[in-house]
């Protein structure tokens, strides 16, 4: 997100600004929803890893390395929540 407030055109990186907020509020919150052995940490795991797909989908639009950096680590984390989301069910 820091990345993205300094490319010369902020204003284009909105979409993708708003997007890396959410997906690492939400990744946050799963950890903090298994540290505390939560009975919805499989439903918050899921919704991280939709929100880790979308956050990924949009930085891929963009060419910035940082943002192809970080459409890679959203689809990781998107497929380890997945994984934490399945193995908590």
């Amino acid at each position: 997100m820091d990345a993205c407030l300094s490319e010369d055109d902020v204003k284009m990186m909105a979409a993708c600004i708003r997007l890396d907020r959410d997906c690492a509020n939400i990744c946050f919150t799963a950890v903090e929803f298994m540290s505390s052995n939560s009975q919805f940490s499989a439903q918050i795991c899921e919704l991280c890893a939709q929100i880790c797909e979308a956050c990924g989908a949009e930085c891929a639009k963009h060419e910035a390395d940082h943002c192809k950096r970080c459409a890679e680590a959203c689809r990781r984390c998107a497929k380890e929540c997945r994984s934490m989301a399945s193995m908590a069910a």
